[in-house]
């Protein structure tokens, strides 16, 4: 996804932030003067992150340079794991057709060399890894390894939680549902079966979970329905356990909806219907009535390790 940044906001292309309407054309902003109502057209600014790697420090810099630059939008494109020097060719004229400036944390001798050569004909490109290789150089009297990769290696942990932990954000409660297929694990249940927690555990583990709410007065998803029964886990909960959940919450609730909410026929039926879609789609399930969040989630982690043995 490209991104259009200002030095206050970062939004999609195409989408509205109330003040500037994006157009179609992804270069341009219509910015509306709120002072006599004129629109003006402006071309956005573009920087291509090129990187061997994912392009997070050159996306570092980016910011932190750009953020001297007040109210300053700017459209940002990504080009990660560029190894070769044929790569970097395309990326140099793609720089060119954008009229792009280039943010570049190239290792590998080929393509820094590459980057330099025709870089500095045809567009500005800027070595962010470049003086500092040279001072470390001088000072520890010996050359860099130039393996590309090293860094997100080391982090790579810490990459693939903050990237779980967006993930269980934005696929919280059924939102994004068209975006199901990349979890690695959907959890599925009534309200207050500890869906939301248990997703947010799990992405601290790395893992990527979404979940969505079994409704008592809607068809569940058809999202839901087509995923591989092995990627789906149902929540289940012992009815008494799930009123009185419930009724702990009463306070935040809107009173209308309260006499089904905590109506103790309503909520069995609610319970059986869901527990009946578990066993007729064949998914695993966890009662999850008596147990710590801490204690979902190993359970879970337990069956995806089993799976990926077997797979």
């Amino acid at each position: 996804m490209d991104w259009i940044y200002n030095t206050d906001k970062a939004f999609r292309i195409g989408e509205d932030d109330g003040f500037s309407k994006r157009c179609s054309h992804p270069w341009i902003v219509v910015l509306r003067d709120q002072g006599i109502g004129r629109m003006v057209k402006s071309k956005i600014p573009t920087i291509l992150l090129v990187s061997d790697g994912r392009a997070e420090t050159a996306h570092q810099v980016l910011k932190a340079a750009a953020i001297q630059f007040q109210d300053q939008s700017y459209r940002c494109l990504r080009r990660p794991n560029v190894r070769t020097s044929e790569q970097v060719a395309r990326i140099i004229e793609e720089a060119k057709d954008l009229d792009a400036v280039i943010f570049y944390t190239l290792v590998s001798k080929e393509t820094r060399q590459a980057m330099r050569r025709a870089s500095g004909h045809v567009v500005e490109a800027v070595d962010i890894l470049g003086p500092a290789f040279t001072a470390l150089k001088g000072q520890f009297k010996k050359k860099p390894g130039a393996i590309p990769g090293l860094l997100y290696d080391l982090d790579r942990d810490r990459f693939d939680r903050m990237a779980a932990l967006e993930y269980a954000l934005t696929h919280d409660d059924g939102q994004r549902l068209h975006e199901l297929y990349r979890a690695d694990v959907v959890l599925a249940g009534v309200s207050r079966s500890s869906k939301s927690s248990t997703s947010f555990y799990l992405a601290f583990q790395g893992i990527r979970a979404a979940n969505v709410p079994l409704l008592p007065d809607r068809e569940p998803p058809t999202q839901l329905l087509k995923l591989p029964r092995s990627r789906v886990i149902g929540l289940r909960i012992n009815v008494m356990h799930l009123l009185r959940l419930r009724e702990a919450r009463m306070p935040s609730l809107d009173k209308r909806n309260e006499l089904d909410y905590i109506d103790a026929r309503t909520v069995a039926e609610e319970v059986n219907n869901a527990n009946r879609l578990m066993d007729r789609k064949k998914w695993a399930v966890i009662d999850v009535s008596y147990l710590a969040i801490e204690e979902i989630a190993s359970e879970i982690m337990d069956r995806l390790r089993l799976q990926r043995r077997l797979v």
